[in-house]
């Protein structure tokens, strides 16, 4: 993996010549590349075809579903709650978790605006369902361009990627989600405001949420990528460990505005395993290499 983006420019250096024979040209490249994009985007045409057809049930039951209180998130903090009261009578309310009232009103202040949202909504859910397939036609188009050895050690690359892309977009819709619009819809500095959102406030809110969990959960693939390319180290990353709970306590206190510790550091746990696992891939990588650079010592 650590040469796929070198991979990519080696494919275009023989821009405006011919290639020799065996080899692809500029041209052909991109030809390839059309072909490529062009198939990715009909999979997330095929994903929004589908969404837009089925987007009522989806709207009613993912979109709306954290505005709810019997939402599945509200209820185990309401569990917890109970549980962490029977634990420690005197320090939990037995109910202090559980969130009972979440009013607010949605509103749409233009002529096309409902159809604007199935049809962008539509659009978001082909995007996120066709991730996989997207990162299946890049692995596609730079794979030749890697030697037997680099697609061996990337081959994975697809798998993890999603992989950790689905599990960023799920803890941002069913913690990251919930938590803030428990507290924004709720807050109030003066009860003579009534709180009316927009439509493309909330939607924009929910997919910002949780497509910046998606990609946040990308970081052991960076992290792979640049101890790959020699960048980083996981000696670097232990030095800098204590910058990092900094950085990553602030990261948790954009997302979650709540000035509640607890929901804080719910948000930040995923976050410093996060970067545990990065070092941990850290230091597989640089193990790999010293074994290769080993073997070729010694032949």
């Amino acid at each position: 993996m650590a040469n796929i983006f070198s991979g990519i420019v080696d494919k275009i250096k023989e821009k405006g010549r011919e290639a020799p024979e065996g080899e692809m040209s500029f041209f052909q490249h991109l030809e390839a590349l059309r072909w490529h994009v062009i198939r990715a985007a009909l999979a997330v045409l095929v994903f929004a075809i589908v969404a837009f057809i089925y987007y009522k049930s989806f709207f009613s039951g993912v979109i709306m579903a954290p505005t709810r209180i019997d939402f599945w998130t509200y209820r185990m903090m309401c569990n917890m709650g109970y549980s962490l009261h029977n634990l420690i009578p005197s320090f939990f309310d037995a109910d202090g978790f559980c969130v009972k009232k979440i009013s607010f009103t949605l509103i749409n202040t233009e002529i096309a605006g409902q159809f604007n949202l199935q049809l962008n909504g539509s659009i978001m859910i082909g995007l996120i369902a066709g991730i996989p397939y997207l990162l299946f036609e890049i692995w596609r188009f730079i794979r030749p361009a890697l030697h037997e050895r680099e697609r061996k050690a990337a081959s994975g690359f697809v798998f993890y990627t999603s992989f950790l892309f689905f599990i960023g977009v799920l803890f941002g819709y069913y913690v990251v989600t919930p938590l803030s619009i428990r507290f924004l819809v709720n807050y109030t500095v003066s009860d003579n405001i009534v709180n009316y959102f927009s439509i493309d406030s909330y939607m924009s809110s929910v997919t910002m949420l949780t497509l910046l969990a998606g990609i946040v959960f990308q970081l052991p693939i960076v992290v792979y990528i640049l101890a790959s390319l020699g960048i980083l180290t996981p000696k670097f990353m232990r030095e800098k460990r204590r910058y990092a709970i900094i950085i990553i306590l602030i990261i948790a206190a954009i997302i979650t505005p709540s000035p509640d510790a607890l929901t804080m550091g719910v948000v930040a746990m995923p976050l410093f395993v996060l970067y545990e696992l990065s070092i941990y891939v850290a230091a597989m990588v640089q193990r790999r290499r010293k074994k290769r650079e080993l073997e070729e010592g010694l032949n």
